[in-house]
């Protein structure tokens, strides 16, 4: 697995641990990683055939199994964007589910990103998505 399989890895997992992955989650996956490189380059069918190697392995192993093999291939900083769009990902539906929250607490373990940093994406994802504005 390369880096841009990796990160991208990282982000199915994040749609996917749920084991539902509705249009909005796919969308905004889409997305994320269209505005990114080397994603911005890859064309419909490269992109396609990314994605239909990382659904394989998701099939396979499932998402616990896609994020360790995933984790380890990015650097320090790819590994905490990667994380902070895992926990954006994990939001687009509107709800925050108990296997999201694992899948967020095992992605933090097997990166190297300092736990509090992790926490902190979490919060900001948190007031992000917060409804103030709710009566």
């Amino acid at each position: 697995m390369n880096p841009s399989e990796a990160f991208a890895a990282i982000a199915l997992a994040a749609v996917a641990c749920d084991g539902a992955l509705d249009g909005d989650e796919a969308a905004m996956l889409r997305q994320l990683l269209e505005v990114r490189s080397p994603y911005a380059n890859l064309g419909e069918a490269a992109m396609g055939a990314m994605f239909d190697g990382l659904l394989g392995r998701l099939s396979r192993g499932g998402w616990e199994q896609l994020l360790a093999e995933a984790a380890p291939v990015l650097t320090p900083p790819q590994q905490e964007t990667a994380y902070a769009m895992a926990a954006l990902l994990v939001h687009t539906n509107r709800s925050f589910k108990p296997v999201e929250q694992a899948m967020l607490q095992r992605l933090g373990e097997l990166i190297s990103v300092p736990p509090e940093r992790c926490s902190q994406i979490l919060e900001v994802m948190a007031v992000l998505h917060r409804d103030s504005l709710r009566a």
